[in-house]
């Protein structure tokens, strides 16, 4: 159901059948006179929105940004051709009634823009929409970029064991044998003279030496965590824009801006 507070939100907005095809956009607002509740919208049809055909607005809804009627595209179109530049007349309501197969409702139906319509020559008027003023603004659409945050990834620690080679210098000792002689003295006369005179002898000595012995002992190196940096680039987005454009048709031909 449309109401007074739907009326200036459906200004141009597509209309649709009740099978889902598009009729037109909406062109003007019909008020009943003593309710003042929306009855009856025009609907632009034809090539350029060039003609407006009444359709009721019993049942209509609005469904986002369109408006859904309760009756076929061509019974739309084909509805009696009625000037949509001032109010309907009985006559002319009671015509449209008949032809949509509606009851006709007391009281007289007023056409409503929002404004008051002007037909002064200087200012000019609205000839699609609800009348405003003696300027038309034209808008258009900018790319308005932001961030969001979203995990890009996982990072962790992990502690595996692997096996290299080290080599170590390790200082050794070893003995080994050297001869030493000394002359017979009173000291060592008696120990020189123990023994027979003359004879065959051997005399040995253990000989030591230091071996390297490897072996491992574990000891703690250093500590690792996982931290977090914010590094700071820039990225390149692009994205489709409208805009409106002017067409201004006047005696030495058109020009837009």
């Amino acid at each position: 159901m449309i109401t007074q507070s739907d009326i200036q939100r459906i200004y141009g907005m597509d209309v649709y059948a009740t099978d889902g095809d598009k009729i037109g956009s909406v062109g003007q607002v019909y008020l009943d006179d003593q309710s003042g509740a929306p009855e009856w919208v025009t609907v632009k049809t034809g090539l350029f929105g060039s003609k407006e055909s009444f359709v009721p607005l019993d049942k209509a809804s609005l469904n986002g940004d369109r408006v859904e009627v309760a009756f076929g595209k061509d019974q739309v179109k084909n509805a009696p051709r009625i000037d949509t530049d001032g109010d309907l007349s009985p006559a002319e309501e009671d015509e449209l009634y008949t032809y949509y197969g509606l009851s006709s409702s007391s009281g007289r139906l007023a056409g409503n823009t929002g404004h008051d319509r002007t037909t002064d020559g200087d200012t000019g008027h609205d000839t699609s929409g609800p009348n405003t003023d003696d300027a038309m603004t034209r808008s258009e659409e900018r790319l308005v970029a932001d961030t969001r945050t979203e995990q890009a990834g996982k990072a962790r620690l992990r502690k595996y064991v692997v096996t290299e080679q080290q080599q170590v210098t390790v200082p050794v000792t070893r003995e080994q044998a050297t001869l030493e002689r000394e002359p017979i003295t009173d000291a060592n006369i008696d120990s020189a003279l123990d023994g027979p005179a003359i004879s065959e002898e051997e005399h040995e000595v253990d000989l030591h030496a230091e071996r390297p012995v490897v072996d491992t002992e574990a000891v703690p190196v250093e500590r690792v965590r996982l931290g977090k940096e914010t590094v700071r680039d820039e990225e390149t987005v692009g994205g489709e824009v409208r805009k409106e454009q002017i067409e201004f048709d006047g005696p030495e031909g058109r020009n837009r801006s």
